[in-house]
């Protein structure tokens, strides 16, 4: 839509929207002096209208006039909010440079806003100082502090399955202590958790002040020391991201444990996969998990994947919906078992910096997933990234809708804890009113999304009519977000930043992100992460120069404070390093992802490299949906399953291309043969996995050595969607 510039719009254009004559009125008089006070399209006057014009209550078309009229001449990345000055000084980062900008920046240093870029390098080219500065700004202990930050392995360029180095070398600690201890910023009485049940939104939300979370994670540690288990032992966890998985989380690190984690939509071939390259001795799930009048057994999955031990948590007071296998043991029982022992404070058994805390699995190229082993060091860049980028502290109640089996369910466990904040946490679906409604009623501050969640709230408005005046900023991540999905977001909190995170499973966090300290762009990055250095590669394959626009594949420095060093089924150097340029003697490492830098600055990510795709904010493998969809009908001889991004932006759409063993074969409906692929697919893979298009070919362009070339089928169906349009 071709939108007029602000001075352009009158007050019929206005109550053209759906606005009644008299709020137009007002609405263009305020507009006018805005004009008269600002300039008709800069970013103070689009600041002034999304605080003193536009409300949640004003249809979204009336957002898009003003925010599109403000910046129709301004070029790319207008910035849909900027930092104020006075806010910035309060912030964790802002607070730290006034005490030490100096210091760290000498006297170049001026102030928060205009220093943050500088920091951000000095973060990169000192990370002795920074992460020493950051984890005593977290009230992070160590039994046994570091020899030093961080110690190189050798030669930058030497093929050690991380030639990063090693971080905190000589450092015992346990991170899941240090979510329960006691600081300046955190007492007794303290909120660590507040939740609420689906089915219960219009009772009071749950409080769990840190004091009772404390009793309840030594006990459960209590008890997994009464069965016996050596330190160190693998404990998967398959449940939905509830107040009871976030405490048995703690529990297995505070023991000295590994959490094996576990998506609670898995099949049980899939559940069985990871229980066994994990090598785990115990796994803790649920009977049922109950949505609405649905209730979805969890228990049978976990017996159809024959996993070893397991603990089960009743869903109904009713009891079980099956028979508990031999061997296995209820909740009760388990509790049972140490019940004398409730209260007692249970020592936290503290590990070398480099020991395993948790195991998570992250599709590569292959069917297999890549096993990555989260060390002791993986939590505090969870927690560094959510201190600086999200400024997460002490009175923030921090929520997002996820999974223990995905990483972002343990990054906001550590990122809200270790700052002092509190976890909420909403046991249903994100997609309805109820979650909705918890946003206001638990007083959100800090609430993370991703874009598919947010397209669902936009599509129902299931928004409208709550007040969500209590978030200071929203995080996305998962998947690509799209200007117009995330300007209706913005507006739904008083044009609140929106905070966006690029990262990985095996980094532990964010590479690339957004800042409160920055003007934020819609859909889009303002820094490297704190402590990243990020280089686009050109089509030599080397890196482009680091401040200039361009786009291409994304690498990463090799210095990355708490990502893997090792992979349980694939080798770590091959798969990350192998065959990367180096920059300054160092091996870069491979991310994947094509990036684009702006003309401002900006960084937009455009999806995978590989074929590796992203859906719905799930990585899997083409390799993994091939396998399945090959077998759904006997007419098939091949598939590729391809990701293609959709005209505009947006997350990718998943595209089957076929071959049919007969070439002329015209008789299957695709219609029919793509409902197939979708039952077949949420069955044995993903229930969450949704097919867009089937698209058949006489054949499949391959390589001289015969692979598929995915990425030439996917430019293929990108050009053909757009010439449809």
């Amino acid at each position: 839509m071709d939108y007029k510039t602000l001075d352009s719009i009158t007050v019929i254009d206005i109550e053209a929207l759906g606005i009644a004559p008299q709020v137009a009125e007002e609405l263009h008089g305020l507009l006018t002096e805005i004009i008269r006070s600002y300039g008709n399209g800069t970013p103070e006057t689009w600041r002034h209208i999304s605080k003193r014009v536009l409300s949640p209550d004003l249809p979204f078309s009336f957002h898009q006039m003003m925010y599109y009229g403000c910046y129709k001449h301004y070029g790319p990345d207008p910035p849909a909010w900027i930092p104020d000055p006075e806010n910035a000084v309060f912030t964790n980062v802002g607070q730290l440079l006034e005490r030490r900008g100096k210091e760290f920046m000498g006297s170049n240093y001026r102030d928060p806003l205009s220093s943050f870029s500088s920091f951000q390098e000095f973060s990169v080219s000192n990370p002795e100082v920074y992460w020493r500065t950051v984890l005593d700004e977290m009230h992070i202990t160590f039994s046994k502090p570091p020899k030093c930050i961080l110690q190189m392995n050798g030669s930058p360029e030497s093929q050690s399955p991380s030639p990063g180095g090693q971080w905190l070398p000589g450092a015992v600690f346990n991170p899941a202590k240090d979510c329960l201890s006691l600081n300046e910023n955190r007492s007794l009485d303290d909120m660590a958790i507040i939740w609420r049940d689906e089915g219960c939104d219009n009772l009071p939300v749950k409080r769990l002040t840190v004091g009772e979370l404390r009793t309840e994670v030594w006990l459960i540690a209590h008890a997994l020391n009464s069965i016996g288990f050596e330190k160190g032992t693998a404990i998967a966890i398959d449940m939905p991201m509830n107040v009871n998985s976030v405490i048995i989380y703690l529990a297995i690190v505070l023991a000295g444990h590994v959490v094996v984690s576990i998506a609670d939509s898995f099949a049980a071939r899939e559940i069985s996969t990871r229980l066994n390259i994990s090598k785990a001795k115990a796994i803790f799930t649920q009977d049922l998990i109950i949505r609405g009048d649905k209730s979805i057994a969890l228990y049978s999955r976990v017996v159809d994947a024959q996993s070893p031990l397991a603990i089960v948590i009743p869903t109904k007071s009713t009891g079980f919906s099956m028979k508990l296998r031999d061997g296995d043991i209820s909740w009760h029982a388990f509790l049972e078992r140490v019940k004398e022992l409730k209260g007692v404070e249970f020592a936290a058994v503290e590990q070398s910096a480099e020991s395993f805390t948790n195991i998570l699995f992250s599709s590569g190229t292959t069917g297999e997933p890549k096993a990555i082993p989260w060390t002791l060091v993986t939590p505090l860049k969870a927690a560094a990234d959510a201190w600086c980028h999200m400024d997460i502290h002490k009175g923030d109640v921090v929520a997002w809708p996820t999974n223990l089996g995905w990483m972002m369910g343990p990054w906001v466990v550590y990122a809200s804890l270790l700052n002092s904040a509190s976890l909420a946490l909403y046991n249903g679906s994100p997609l309805g009113s109820g979650f909705v409604q918890f946003v206001q009623d638990a007083k959100i501050t800090m609430l993370g999304l991703t874009p598919s969640i947010v397209r669902s709230w936009k599509s129902t408005n299931c928004t409208s009519g709550y007040d969500w005046s209590s978030i200071r900023c929203f995080s996305s991540t998962g998947e690509a977000s799209t200007v117009d999905e995330y300007l209706w977001l913005m507006g739904r909190a008083g044009y609140k930043p929106i905070i966006e995170i690029c990262g990985g499973t095996e980094i532990g966090g964010g590479f690339v992100a957004g800042s409160l300290l920055q003007p934020q762009a819609l859909s889009a990055f303002s820094t490297p992460g704190m402590g990243c250095s990020l280089f686009i590669l050109g089509n030599d394959g080397f890196p482009i120069p680091q401040n200039m626009p361009g786009i291409g594949e994304l690498a990463l420095g090799p210095f990355l404070f708490g990502a893997s060093s090792t992979l349980l089924n694939a080798d770590h150097y091959e798969v990350y390093f192998k065959g990367m340029p180096c920059w300054n003697r160092m091996v870069l490492r491979r991310h994947g992802d094509v990036f684009e830098r702006s003309s401002r600055g900006y960084y937009r990510a455009h999806g995978r490299a590989d074929d590796t795709m992203n859906l719905g904010g799930i990585k899997v493998s083409s390799v993994e949906i091939e396998r399945i969809c090959n077998t759904v009908d006997d007419s098939i001889l091949e598939t590729a399953a391809i990701g293609v991004p959709p005209h505009g932006g947006g997350p990718e759409q998943l595209v089957i291309a076929i071959v049919f063993k007969n070439p002329s074969e015209t008789s299957l409906d695709l219609n029919k043969l793509k409902l197939s692929f979708n039952s077949s697919l949420q069955k044995n893979l993903n229930p969450l996995f949704r097919v867009h298009r089937v698209v058949p070919y006489p054949s499949l362009p391959r390589t001289a050595t015969n692979k598929v070339m995915r990425r030439i089928l996917r430019q293929q169906l990108a050009v053909e969607h757009r010439t449809k349009l």
